[in-house]
């Protein structure tokens, strides 16, 4: 006899692990797209850095994250924990695919800081803060949201906004695939990293006014983009982790739920590229290819917490809000709180990633809800204190410990060798000597993007 639970279940699982190593894929996406937006001198750097985000923090995730994420959704709702029921996963293989879905998304949020704090942060300042990240930051966020914690329906604050609301059993936060607990987390932690760090020498005049400093390659920007562009497919439909189940004694396919995810997923990310090329059109007088490969990816970021939740329209109208902010936000943070955003991560994932999921209850399919829309409005500012507060104190605790920022002579000379004694295109680089003699060639700097050169 055909047991019909165990198809569904194998079916489910190799869904799951396929969708994790397409969302793996996204690490080199983003290597791609910062490593375009910095100078050739700091590339090798920069690219390091995405691989330790991976590579350090699966093993730090494994070993304390996901126990913490379980821990905090117990502490902060009516369920409860243990030790040991926390990290039972360590040595249960029927948990190891979720715990590597669960991965792939934690490592995603740590490694989008490194485009905002890129050509100045020390290496072991960003190793600290990346252990940091995976092992307690983003976890106690995971633990709110989808762990059954604060900002879920049984958790205290969603129980507390079901009674004022009369909704019984409480109104949980609505976040499908991270636009908050991943991306806007990322974010604010990459804008308070690039605040404590101070700017790049050059970025701004005695004046206080930006002055453009172009990263290398527009063709690996564009590159990466679409390489994220591609694996955010696994992100948002991957994490309808059910693609099969079983009801009357016949097989279910969840074909309408992967339908909605992956036709809002595709609308946002055009709505956010057309969007922003139109802003830029209008402020600048020409259409900005890297503000319209950050509009795409903002796109994307508004609509991932939304995708199952909001109409066709809405999916649309996520992304050119997105894709307009973009530039707005950006000028905002650069030019306003004078703080050197190299990737723009903030405006990207940060603001996006709090819209988009914000006006949720705005496009959602069942219609507005007042009580929705407040429980989105107090997820969404839990998240930004919590992320606030605690990346403010490791980045200080970095600082005080193994310094956060590179010597004047290191950043002149290049962060690939002063901290990794390398640079990825010696052919156009010259060497240093030992007093800091010499300059780097034009090349070096990189030929002018978008916009004059500035590396937005």
């Amino acid at each position: 006899m055909v047991d019909l639970n165990a198809i569904a279940s194998g079916v489910n699982s190799v869904w799951v692990l396929t969708v994790s190593f397409l969302i793996f894929f996204m690490q080199p996406g983003f290597a791609m797209l910062e490593a375009g937006q910095v100078r050739a001198k700091n590339v090798a750097n920069v690219l390091m850095k995405n691989m330790m985000d991976w590579c350090l923090g699966v093993l730090i995730y494994f070993l304390v994250g996901s126990g913490i994420a379980f821990i905090a959704g117990g502490l902060t709702s009516s369920g409860g924990f243990s030790l040991a029921s926390a990290f039972a996963y360590v040595n249960n293989p029927d948990d190891w695919v979720n715990w590597l879905f669960g991965a792939v998304f934690a490592m995603t949020a740590a490694t989008i800081v490194s485009g905002a704090v890129a050509e100045r942060l020390k290496f072991k300042a960003y190793l600290f803060y990346s252990i940091a990240l995976t092992a307690v930051i983003y976890p106690v966020v995971q633990g709110f949201a989808w762990g059954g914690g604060l900002l879920s329906a049984g958790g205290y604050l969603g129980q507390a906004v079901g009674s004022a609301f009369g909704v019984a059993g409480g109104v949980g936060y609505m976040d499908f695939a991270g636009a908050t607990v991943v991306h806007m987390l990322g974010g604010i932690a990459g804008l308070v990293g690039a605040y404590m760090v101070g700017p790049r020498r050059g970025r701004f005049d005695k004046d206080g006014n930006s002055v453009p400093i172009p990263g290398h390659s527009l063709t690996l920007v564009m590159l990466g983009t679409f390489i994220l562009a591609f694996g955010w497919y696994g992100f948002n439909v991957g994490t309808q982790a059910s693609v099969l189940s079983v009801e009357n004694g016949a097989l279910q396919f969840a074909g309408a739920t992967l339908g909605r995810v992956a036709l809002n997923t595709t609308l946002g990310m055009g709505a956010g590229a057309v969007a922003a090329a139109l802003t830029t059109t209008y402020l600048e007088g020409k259409p900005d290819p890297l503000f319209t490969a950050n509009g795409l990816l903002a796109g994307l970021v508004a609509v991932t917490g939304a995708v199952p939740h909001v109409t066709w329209f809405g999916g649309i109208a996520l992304g050119l809000i997105a894709g307009v902010q973009v530039p707005l936000v950006y000028r905002w943070v650069v030019d306003t709180l004078k703080v050197d955003d190299v990737c723009g991560v903030f405006c990207v994932h940060g603001s996006a990633g709090a819209i988009g999921t914000w006006l949720i209850p705005v496009f959602a399919v069942s219609g507005f809800s007042l009580a929705q829309f407040t429980m989105q409005t107090l997820g969404i500012a839990v998240i930004t204190v919590w992320t606030l507060v605690t990346t403010s104190l490791i980045f200080k605790l970095a600082d005080v410990t193994v310094g956060l920022r590179v010597d004047e002579k290191e950043e002149h000379t290049g962060l690939d060798s002063s901290e990794h004694g390398i640079v990825a295109y010696p052919e156009f680089v010259e060497s240093f000597d030992e007093t800091g003699g010499g300059s780097p060639t034009g090349t070096a700097d990189g030929p002018a993007l978008a916009d004059g050169g500035e590396n937005k």
